[in-house]
């Protein structure tokens, strides 16, 4: 199944690459309105709440009853680099609070475990326009600056290294979803859906990868006349 999932997001790549290329060489040789709009360059500042999860690999299935996402903030900065009136490039920096819950009982404790990361994601995505609606693909990395696991009535600090009870502090990903704009002038507003998969693993000691569902709304303004 993570294979799938994991080939499925390739391809959803290298769809948005393809398409992207296609129309860049579409308005090159002159098939197209030269004189169109590229797509806008936006700064957005995000203000936006994030569900995440775990997933724990080989024991994800029986663990799959007991799981709970947890909700966090996300706060940062996106830029959309407008290149074609049909291509963007878009990279962001902000702050996510990542992690997840398991309840009482499980496979893996008897008592509920609630694990919270800090952590700073940066993005690379390839966006293609078509009219209002947009599609995102791309990589992620994110480097984890802290972190508290609670176990039934105890919480501690998470350690960095590899130990038994170790975490990693960086990790990567993709991130695959898309949108809806509504521009107002120079200015705009969109609605962001998107789904981050981590890829590698977080612990030394057991199978642990991010899983996140984030929904944004930006407001932004134009830096580009078009």
């Amino acid at each position: 199944m993570k294979k799938k999932v994991q080939t499925g997001m390739l391809m959803s790549i290298l769809l948005l690459s393809t398409v992207a290329f296609g129309q860049t060489q579409e308005s090159a040789s002159g098939n197209t309105n030269l004189h169109r709009k590229t797509a806008g360059t936006y700064v957005d500042l995000m203000v936006n709440m994030a569900s995440s999860n775990l997933n724990y690999g080989t024991a994800n299935r029986a663990l799959q009853d007991y799981k709970e996402s947890t909700k966090g903030i996300q706060a940062g900065v996106s830029v959309q680099a407008g290149i074609t009136p049909w291509f963007s490039l878009v990279t962001e920096l902000y702050f996510m609070r990542k992690g997840g819950k398991l309840n009482v009982n499980n496979p893996l404790a008897s008592v509920e475990s609630n694990l919270r990361l800090n952590t700073l994601e940066l993005p690379l995505l390839a966006r293609v326009h078509m009219g209002k609606f947009y599609l995102n693909a791309g990589p992620s990395i994110a480097y984890t600056m802290s972190g508290k696991n609670t176990v039934g009535e105890v919480s501690n600090k998470i350690s960095f290294g590899n130990s038994p009870d170790g975490f990693r502090r960086f990790e990567a990903g993709v991130q695959v979803g898309g949108g809806i704009a509504f521009p107002l002038k120079q200015k705009r507003i969109a609605l962001d859906v998107r789904y981050n998969y981590g890829l590698t693993n977080i612990s030394y000691n057991k199978e642990m990868y991010n899983r996140g569902l984030m929904i944004s709304v930006h407001f932004s303004k134009a830096l580009n006349k078009n």
